[in-house]
């Protein structure tokens, strides 16, 4: 008796690992099904070369909070001076593009960093793909487990965040923790960047989408980037960058919204 229940335990451990090695594997296929599509959409047929040594993405393997997921990504010199843009994916987000980064000439010929906050529906790949000036592609890429990010209520209500809108701070010339020799600069900006999936708590209406899709960020009258970003970027979109000029240059600001708002701002002061 105890032979067969051994055997019949055995045989339903069996069929419980392969299902769910079964289903393992469908996910893995519905997954790789997905960034086939984005891919395909964004680049057609070019192939996208490994980006080891070359790109370095940072990112959590698990989030604290799926709506301000902190990422950064560092292009180490001898590549970054040829790259002239950088494009962050997050694969199962609803917009999956979080944004795409294009460089000017003050972004430097030096070791390259960008920093955001994203927010991350569910567990996903999270992508960065860099584009050199002859048209090649390398792609980095990291696992994230976060869900909701886009869907999180908003920090405050609309009428709250409405009254601060647009306002920014531009922080420039201090050194990078992790290389002295790199100057950088941070560029926050108010705004609720509403997903258009979070939910009004005391309506219970969804807030429609309303985000910065665009940026331009310039130094001494010279381009650092300039962005055109999503949904999958944080409530207040925060920016921290590597760039090249003179520390006492004004660096200014100008970004525009879903609604066509046009904010401006600069490090001498808001604009």
């Amino acid at each position: 008796m105890q032979s067969r229940f051994l055997k019949t335990a055995a045989a339903a451990g069996l069929a419980v690992a392969l299902g769910l090695a079964t289903q393992t594997v469908a996910r893995a296929d519905d997954d790789a099904a997905i960034w086939d599509g984005i891919k395909t959409d964004l680049y057609g047929n070019h192939q996208i070369q490994d980006g080891a040594g070359k790109i370095t993405l940072d990112a959590p393997y698990r989030a604290e909070d799926a709506s301000t997921v902190p990422i950064s990504v560092r292009l180490p010199s001898d590549f970054a001076k040829n790259v002239k843009s950088l494009t962050l994916v997050i694969d199962k987000n609803p917009s999956p593009v979080v944004a795409t980064f294009t460089y000017g000439d003050a972004a430097g010929s030096g070791e390259r960093l960008l920093a955001t906050r994203v927010r991350i529906d569910q567990y996903s790949e999270v992508r960065a793909i860099a584009e050199t000036n002859d048209g090649k592609l390398f792609m980095t890429t990291k696992f994230v487990k976060a869900s909701g990010g886009c869907s999180a209520p908003a920090g405050k209500d609309p009428e709250e965040a409405a009254k601060t809108m647009g306002k920014m701070k531009v922080m420039t010339a201090f050194k990078d923790p992790d290389n002295g020799g790199l100057e950088e600069a941070q560029v926050m900006i108010k705004h609720p960047n509403s997903s258009g999936m979070q939910m009004d708590q005391l309506t219970g209406l969804y807030i429609p989408a309303h985000f910065v899709d665009k940026i331009q960020v310039k130094t001494g009258g010279k381009l650092i980037f300039t962005m055109t970003g999503g949904i999958s970027i944080s409530e207040n979109p925060h920016f921290r960058f590597t760039y090249q000029g003179n520390p006492s240059d004004v660096m200014s600001v100008e970004a525009e919204d879903s609604k066509g708002n046009v904010f401006k701002g600069s490090s001498s002061g808001q604009s």
